[in-house]
């Protein structure tokens, strides 16, 4: 049996290149918050399509490219 395959996608912090500027938590906080020193906190849960457009300028105003938008594989 073949199960269908769903992509979503999904906001992640590289932890490394991070330096807690907080673009992210600004541009998208529906999905970023920041922890007590500063640094985001990605909830996980998928990127809904009205906020498709916020996750990618988010990624992209990140002056480390620390926050990535990644497509995931689903199974329903």
């Amino acid at each position: 049996m073949n199960a269908a395959v769903a992509v979503a996608l999904r906001v992640r912090v590289d932890p490394v290149a991070c330096e807690a500027y907080g673009y992210c938590a600004e541009l998208l906080p529906e999905r970023v918050t920041l922890d007590e020193w500063g640094y985001p906190v990605v909830d996980g849960t998928p990127v809904g399509a009205d906020l498709v457009d916020l996750a990618r300028r988010a990624a992209a105003e990140c002056p480390r490219r620390a926050l990535l938008v990644e497509a995931v594989a689903r199974t329903r």
